[in-house]
């Protein structure tokens, strides 16, 4: 479900946060405002990223499943939110931390989501939440699990859905032909069926709407540049690879682009934040 190394989640994760819609994030403190406490419910949690950062505008006590198919990155969350607690401890089943105000446990479920959400993963949960999740997964399998989270009322809370856009400076002839064939890569199965890739916002939000959501969508661009020089190369890297797999564009061009793009002076990476809430029917 994830398949992205501690390294990569590392290093994306403070350009994440830094990207995260700052008025969208409002609506969604506001939406739980006056509560004691929340269950929230983290879909390809890799390192406990969206854990650390939406916790601190929910209420006090918070209860998080972490939800991923890779063992390895949960352990990896494990001690990371550790270390991000003020204090806490371990009681095995799960994590107990103090975080500022912020009373917080966390369980870790290892599951292979990919065929159709289990409800077990979602069933009491009052928010869902998932970050740069979404485009992984395909339209039906969005369908199916819009169609799951209403049964539940769940409010869902999507975070960094690439939505295909780039813009790189300064610009290099193969530019377009890299991004076209990028988004042809991003298409393959990845385990959820044919991916959604850049459609993946438009179609999370229409799923949502045709279950009864109110849906409110915001940009949620990354904004790099010579501050964030490995995160560059680590970028056109993983671009020029998944390029290359699609045979659409000549092996000198991909090289030629990848050059370039080390010594890029800034790179906008367009993403979208979504927060859907279930609309109250009357007699519900």
């Amino acid at each position: 479900m994830s398949g992205f190394s501690e390294h990569w989640l590392s290093l994306r994760e403070p350009v994440d946060h830094a990207a995260i819609n700052p008025e969208l994030l409002k609506q969604v403190a506001a939406h739980f405002a006056g509560q004691a406490d929340i269950t929230v419910t983290d879909l390809g949690s890799g390192s406990g990223s969206s854990l650390r950062a939406i916790s601190p505008v929910l209420p006090a006590n918070q209860t998080w499943r972490l939800v991923d198919n890779d063992r390895l990155l949960l352990d990896h969350a494990r001690r990371r939110l550790s270390r991000w607690a003020d204090r806490g401890y371990d009681s095995g089943d799960h994590l107990h931390l103090v975080r500022g105000e912020q009373q917080i446990k966390v369980e870790f479920k290892e599951a292979d989501i990919g065929a159709r959400l289990p409800q077990r993963h979602v069933d009491g949960a009052q928010l869902v939440t998932a970050s740069a999740f979404f485009d992984l997964t395909s339209e039906a399998w969005i369908k199916n699990f819009c169609r799951t989270l209403a049964e539940l009322s769940a409010p869902l809370y999507a975070l960094l859905t690439y939505d295909g856009s780039e813009v790189w400076q300064p610009p290099h002839p193969a530019d377009p032909d890299m991004l076209r064939a990028f988004h042809h890569d991003q298409r393959r199965d990845k385990g959820f069926g044919p991916a959604a890739g850049p459609q993946a916002a438009a179609q999370l939000a229409k799923a949502l709407e045709e279950s009864g959501y109110s849906v409110r969508q915001s940009p949620s661009p990354w904004r790099l540049d010579v501050r964030h020089k490995e995160l560059i190369d680590a970028l056109a890297q993983g671009s020029a690879q998944a390029v290359a797999q699609t045979g659409m564009v000549r092996p000198a061009q991909i090289a030629s682009w990848q050059s370039a793009r080390r010594d890029a002076a800034s790179c906008v990476v367009g993403h979208a934040d979504i927060f859907g809430v279930p609309i109250r029917r009357a007699g519900k």
